[in-house]
């Protein structure tokens, strides 16, 4: 049973501390794809939240001062647990609060994986890399397999730098990803959804890499499809066939 059908079968419950824009659409697509998703920010129950979910997503897209004591306090939890806890630095390198609630988040959790783009990992391990806003705008290939290796080595964690080409790298082994399609880059939420998606699979018994690959890829694969349909004209008619291919 590959780490997908283990999600499908076990139905993991994920905590999410996520972005405000996108819990609607997160929670579709986690549904989808066979996990059940639990949206919960207050520092007065983080702890009760993580103690019964079977992983945790961090995602700072949207944080505010408040939720980062929520942030803690369920990430801790989870090491407690020793359930698997993601970060998503969104933006980390757009303001001197993210990059701070990141370093305090490093500093107090650890982390099973860390995803986000180039322009966000490399932020991470202090390589220079061209940004706009939340976004990485720099498409120097050559670079991704590096900053992959640097953020899982600094941070001991599994690292997924997301782009036109997915690297993932743990324990000094790297994958490569092609899946994908230029929609995702235009929808909101793209990569947000992918990391509760990737948190689901890191609840299976699969190897931490293998688990990561087979996130990424069906993820990119399902956007493929998508875009393929005849009733596809753009990302509006995208969305809801994407959803839908996600829970094939």
């Amino acid at each position: 049973m590959n780490g997908i059908e283990q999600v499908r079968k076990a139905q993991p419950l994920i905590h999410h501390l996520t972005n405000q824009v996108v819990m609607n659409f997160t929670a579709n697509g986690l549904l989808a794809f066979g996990g059940s998703p639990i949206m919960a920010k207050e520092p007065a129950e983080a702890r009760d939240m993580a103690s019964i979910a079977n992983g945790v997503l961090i995602n700072i897209g949207t944080i505010v001062e408040k939720e980062l004591e929520a942030m803690i306090i369920a990430g801790q939890t989870a090491n407690e647990r020793g359930i698997p806890v993601v970060l998503d630095p969104v933006g980390v390198a757009a303001s001197n609060f993210r990059k701070q609630a990141i370093q305090t988040l490093l500093e107090n959790i650890s982390f099973t994986a860390v995803k986000g783009n180039a322009g966000e990992m490399a932020h991470l391990v202090e390589v220079a890399w061209e940004t706009k806003g939340v976004e990485s705008i720099d498409d120097d290939m050559s670079k991704l397999e590096e900053i992959a290796q640097l953020v899982a080595e600094k941070y001991n964690t599994l690292a997924v730098v997301t782009g036109e080409i997915d690297i993932i790298c743990y324990n000094k082994k790297v994958k490569a990803n092609r899946t994908g399609h230029k929609f995702l880059t235009r929808i909101t939420g793209a990569g947000c959804l992918l990391g509760s998606i990737l948190t689901a699979c890191l609840t299976t018994e699969i190897e931490k890499i293998d688990a990561a690959y087979e996130a990424v890829h069906f993820y990119g694969a399902a956007a493929e499809k998508a875009a393929e349909r005849n009733e596809v004209n753009g990302t509006g008619t995208f969305l809801p066939a994407f959803i839908d291919e996600l829970g094939k």
